[in-house]
């Protein structure tokens, strides 16, 4: 089984940064396309950004331009560099890994979501 553990999540005012990590282990590493997930109080998981496994990144509109994703296969490690932080993006933030795609997307069962990492922008 693929484990994933995420970390640094945080409270930062509008306009700061904050960078996500996301463990992987358990897996081929670069047989997974993974990416950022968040779920905003009272609203459904939505994808943020993507990495397949041949390097192609995918962006959510609402993060383009502001949030970086990126892997180091030597540390089997996904981040999401996010900077210009909104309030809009507060929302718990989820780290997936798949070797079920979809555009990229990494497909995910709901038993399989990880704890998360909270963002908070005020």
């Amino acid at each position: 089984d693929v484990q994933l553990v995420e970390s640094g999540g945080g409270s930062v005012q509008a306009g700061g940064s904050l960078k996500l990590e996301c463990v992987v282990s358990g897996a081929t590493y670069n047989a997974y396309c993974m990416g950022w997930f968040r779920q905003k109080p009272e609203q459904e998981r939505e994808g943020v950004a993507a990495i397949d496994h041949d390097g192609t990144i995918t962006y959510v509109d609402a993060v383009k331009g502001r949030f970086t994703i990126s892997k180091d296969s030597s540390k089997n490690t996904l981040y999401l560099q996010m900077d210009s932080l909104k309030p809009e993006d507060t929302a718990m933030y989820y780290c997936a890994a798949s070797t079920l795609c979809s555009g990229g997307w990494p497909i995910v069962g709901d038993s399989e979501w990880r704890q998360g990492t909270q963002v908070t922008v005020s």
